[in-house]
């Protein structure tokens, strides 16, 4: 059964530190002649207006609203890269759009399309004296967080993205999976290898043991919910996987979303440590599942990320309520696999269901899934496994979100956020 809306009882991790803000006209905190102090960019990867409404039928019903759908201004970001030989961006140039303002090739991770390096919103953050934080249900190296922390010309470069953060971007919480990218062959950390299931799970680190490296430069490192929670250290490196925090398959073939840590306790710690800091923050917080399972066609743990990123959301929403001058953003890097809301008709399969090509049966409808509160049931169909060029939606609320609310590249974004940065508190 798929999980439900958000929860409350984390909320109030989040809200711990800091007083509540005075309050704002119309009460949507951060609006008027506020400045922007904190920012907190969300990310679904690979989340489109499909995904983002098949998670409102599965959760709150035809007539509900996802905490996401309530931020106050909406619009839509183009998506396209400036590779010169695909038309549909990846991950790596799709959030480098956002975190840099430049358009460049896939795999490209916050370098131009002469491999320069080009600042990232967090970077300008940081020359702000602001706290900043990386928080992901992927690889903490992966392409997302990476875009705003490091500069690579190559995503798959993850030893030395993980170099990066702690020798040069240095984001104050880092929090996610990917420990392989961390330990040196022949050291598996706490989490062990499984070849059995993917040959490449296995500790990989090119530049020697750099969770030593981290903890030698001053970060206190967790690898448990228990020791995240226990800990009151203002610089934290947490890897709760050997690679993602979820198993990625078709369905019934070995899929689980079941984060060690989830996304939103994750972000709870995250806003803890972060608003200590007198000059505001900045924080990126990505849910990576929605991408990976689109990709394999599951439908219905692709709306169980979707619904986990919904929840950690509404922590944001609350944490802003209570935080003037927060901007939260919430946008999708690009759509994963096509993703369709039909009707549930067995005349209306798309697919071939006698094809034996695991190809074609991964791509089948899913479902059929109910509408919370009717009768009503919907299936989901695919096209792809791949990426589209799709536009993908934006919902923002805080001081200077109306700027946002509009058809832009994912790079004018970038640009009204770090406009945004520069005005001082």
């Amino acid at each position: 059964m798929l999980a439900g809306a958000a929860g409350t009882a984390v909320l109030a991790v989040g809200l711990a530190s800091g007083s509540p803000g005075a309050a704002t006209d119309r009460g949507y905190p951060g609006h008027g002649d506020q400045r922007v102090r904190n920012v907190i960019l969300m990310v679904g990867d690979g989340l489109s207006i499909a995904a983002r409404d098949a998670t409102r039928l599965a959760t709150v019903g035809q007539d509900g609203q996802l905490a996401m759908d309530t931020l106050r201004y909406a619009g839509w970001t183009y998506t396209d890269s400036a590779d010169p030989e695909d038309a549909v961006t990846d991950s790596a140039a799709a959030a480098t759009a956002f975190a840099t303002g430049v358009r460049t090739y896939n795999g490209a991770v916050s370098v131009d399309l002469d491999g320069n390096p080009v600042t990232t919103l967090l970077e300008r953050a940081k020359a702000l004296r602001k706290a900043t934080g990386l928080v992901t249900t992927s690889q903490v190296t992966d392409a997302t967080p990476a875009a705003f922390g490091a500069h690579v010309p190559n995503r798959s470069d993850q030893s030395e993205i993980a170099r990066q953060y702690l020798e040069e971007s240095r984001p104050d919480v880092i929090l996610g999976g990917g420990e392989d990218w961390w330990y040196p062959v022949g050291d598996e950390g706490v989490f062990a290898p499984v070849p059995d299931d993917d040959p490449a799970e296995i500790s990989k680190s090119t530049i020697g043991n750099l969770v030593e490296r981290a903890q030698d430069t001053g970060y206190t490192y967790v690898s448990s919910a228990e020791e995240l929670a226990a800990t009151d250290a203002d610089r934290i490196l947490g890897l709760f996987a050997n690679e993602e925090m979820f198993q990625q398959e078709p369905e019934g073939q070995g899929d689980v979303y079941e984060p060690l840590v989830p996304l939103v306790d994750m972000t709870a710690k995250a806003l803890d440590v972060l608003s200590r800091d007198r000059h505001g923050f900045f924080l990126v917080v990505e849910e990576e599942a929605i991408d990976e399972f689109a990709h394999q066609n599951n439908a219905e743990r692709t709306i169980q990320a979707g619904q986990s990123l919904d929840e950690t959301v509404a922590l944001a929403q609350e944490f802003a309520a209570h935080h003037r001058g927060t901007l939260v953003l919430v946008v999708g890097d690009h759509e994963t696999g096509g993703l369709h809301i039909e009707n549930v008709d067995a005349d209306d399969e798309s697919g071939d269901p006698e094809n034996p090509s695991a190809d074609v049966t991964q791509s089948l409808e899913d479902g059929p899934f109910a509408i919370a509160g009717s009768d009503l049931e919907f299936t989901v169909d695919w096209t792809t496994g791949s990426h589209t060029g799709a536009a993908t939606p934006l919902t923002a609320e805080g001081p200077g979100a109306e700027r946002l609310a509009r058809a832009q590249h994912a790079t004018d974004a970038h640009d009204v956020v770090a406009d945004l940065l520069r005005r001082r508190w």
